[in-house]
């Protein structure tokens, strides 16, 4: 599987992550139409807390600790707010569309 991302052809793993990290508005708008998701304010908020602790640590964090990071700069969000924004698991499927490699599976992190 591959996007096309500003007329290029982006490389993916079988489950469709990039292979390499992609940071661009383009890369997250083209990701989340495959994924039957229309990105809002509040889906962005995830994406650059996601793209953040990517930059700094070099993965994302797992679902427990992606909801306390984000709990920091948004008070009210809970798990039912991540899951309506990405209903295949916020952890994963948010990944996936700040455009982002796989994230390390249970215990990895």
């Amino acid at each position: 599987m591959a996007y096309l991302i500003n007329g290029a052809e982006v490389e993916t793993d079988g489950d469709g992550y990039l292979l390499e990290a992609d940071f661009s508005l383009d890369a997250a708008n083209v990701i989340a139409a495959s994924e039957g998701i229309t990105l809002t304010p509040e889906h962005w908020k995830v994406i650059d807390y996601m793209r953040g602790e990517y930059r700094e640590h070099g993965h994302t964090p797992n679902f427990r600790n992606m909801l306390k990071g984000i709990q920091e700069f948004w008070a009210d969000a809970d798990s039912k707010t991540l899951y309506d924004l990405f209903p295949m698991g916020p952890a994963k499927q948010g990944a996936k569309v700040a455009g982002l490699p796989q994230p390390y599976g249970k215990g990895g992190y």
